[in-house]
């Protein structure tokens, strides 16, 4: 009975500390009003000079009042074709630039072969904003003192691509869309979700190595990762031959440190644990779709995740497969999120070719109807231990029938936010078609098999576009 009591204590206590940690919300009233975008044009509607067929404008705008004093403003690059109007618009957060932005690749061809209007906000790691290498610091300050969400980078990217597209609403000559998708990598990727979540103007959304359902890179408050894992990092880092790589890996480590604040921070504010480790995730909640799906499924957001299996920016992937396998992902077995070469980082998602052709494959199905999304494939995977051997069956249960489809594996990977993790290897072997709408494959694997990590991907061709999907990250043991 006074264990029992002690238990309902505890639990009042950690209830009552997880209420102090605030969701910082968006005011979407003050998202779409225009008349605190204080709009300067940099540069007017005019024809771009390398493409008579386009035509470009640069502003600057009011962000927001992060808090009192402190206006956030970046510059906004709109594209369009050189007459008309767009009902379609993609959103995507570049660099931090006074000049127009171009567009490549998908965003390219979707503007000159189907009139989609582009819209880029210039966004940057929050230390490189306006003032450099001091407002990270007060943002720390701010979140350590209210315990409020708002003051973070996901809350500040999200409104990001919120007030761009406010911007581009009040020209109304050039944007009047219909349907919004946004995009983005990395922090812009963030962006891209939180923004999805937040506005109901965004029908669409293509994160691409952002995270999904756990707290990007490790955890918000520095100092609450595991002692092993933090052992592994630091043996690892250690034990890098080449000294450029080194150097590089810990400069990354850095940058994303200088967005997070520290146990010692927390502490000294008085925070107690169970609000440090309620702020890991909570620091995130603006851009974790999967917190959202029945609304966003309820206000028809459309949803395609392209992560890499050896992203720890992207953890949870196995974890995703168990809760939400209905989430559509491409999810590239050995694909990192980008880094120095010298470091090992060789296989960056956001730069592979079958990633932008996914953004103009999933643009042409969410604008058009030109073709359809492959539905995330229903896969049985049985691992015969004594036996070495790994059956696994796809099937599709919308009729897809993709045209190349394959299985990766991984053997004994490393845990996720471990930097080993990201250079964990994989071997794939095509599957078969075994029936209607079915694939199938079986292989032997040799030798001390501990766990076993199954990803299908499949690639449909379809009226010239080609859409690569893939099953959730599957774990045996």
């Amino acid at each position: 009975m006074k264990y029992a009591a002690a238990l309902v204590a505890l639990l009042f206590a950690i209830a009552s500390a997880r209420a102090d940690i605030t969701i910082g919300r968006f005011d979407m009233a003050e998202v779409r009003d225009t008349t605190t975008l204080e709009t300067k044009v940099i540069a007017d509607w005019h024809l771009n000079p390398k493409d008579a067929a386009i035509r470009q404008k640069l502003v600057e705008i009011t962000v927001c009042e992060w808090w009192p004093g402190m206006k956030v403003r970046l510059p906004v690059t709109m594209l369009a074709p050189a007459t008309g109007v767009c009902t379609n618009v993609l959103i995507e957060n570049t660099g931090l630039q006074w000049k127009p932005a171009a567009a490549t690749g998908a965003k390219l061809r979707l503007l000159k072969e189907n009139g989609v209007g582009l819209v880029f906000i210039g966004m940057v790691p929050i230390d490189a904003m306006e003032p450099v290498g001091k407002l990270h610091l007060m943002m720390e300050e701010h979140f350590i003192q209210t315990k409020d969400t708002r003051y973070t980078p996901a809350w500040i990217w999200g409104i990001s691509d919120m007030r761009a597209l406010t911007a581009a609403m009040a020209e109304k000559d050039v944007f009047q869309p219909k349907k919004v998708l946004a995009t983005g990598g990395s922090k812009r990727g963030v962006a891209t979700a939180a923004a999805g979540i937040a506005d109901d103007r965004i029908t669409a959304i293509m994160p691409v190595v952002a995270p999904v359902i756990e707290s990007p890179g490790g955890t918000y408050v520095e100092g609450m990762l595991p002692a092993e894992i933090t052992k592994m990092n630091e043996d690892f880092i250690a034990a890098m031959k080449d000294p450029v790589g080194r150097e590089k890996l810990l400069v990354r480590q850095k940058a994303r440190s200088d967005e997070r604040i520290t146990v010692k921070m927390a502490r000294d504010a008085g925070w107690s644990e169970a609000e440090m480790k309620t702020a890991c995730n909570a620091a995130w909640e603006a851009c974790n779709t999967t917190s959202h799906l029945d609304a966003l499924k309820k206000r028809g957001t459309e949803i395609f995740y392209n992560q890499g299996s050896n992203d720890n920016v992207s953890p949870g992937l196995v974890e995703l497969g168990r809760r939400f396998p209905q989430v559509p992902v491409y999810i590239v077995p050995g694909g990192q999120h980008g880094g120095a070469k010298e470091a090992g980082f060789v296989k960056s998602v956001g730069g592979l070719p079958e990633v932008d052709e996914n953004l103009y494959a999933f643009a042409q199905h969410h604008f058009f109807g030109a073709r359809h999304m492959v539905a995330p494939p229903q896969v049985t995977a049985k691992w015969d231990k004594a036996a070495h051997r790994l059956v696994v069956k796809v099937v599709f249960p919308d009729g897809s029938e993709p045209q190349d489809n394959t299985v990766w594996w991984s053997v004994n990977r490393h845990p996720d936010y471990s930097i080993a993790m990201e250079f964990d290897g994989w071997a794939s072997v095509p599957l078969q078609k075994s029936g209607a709408d079915t694939f199938g494959g079986e292989i032997i694997i040799d030798g001390d098999v501990k766990t076993l990590d199954v990803i299908t991907v499949h690639t449909q061709e379809e009226n010239g576009s080609t859409l690569t999907v893939s099953s959730p990250e599957i774990r045996l043991e």
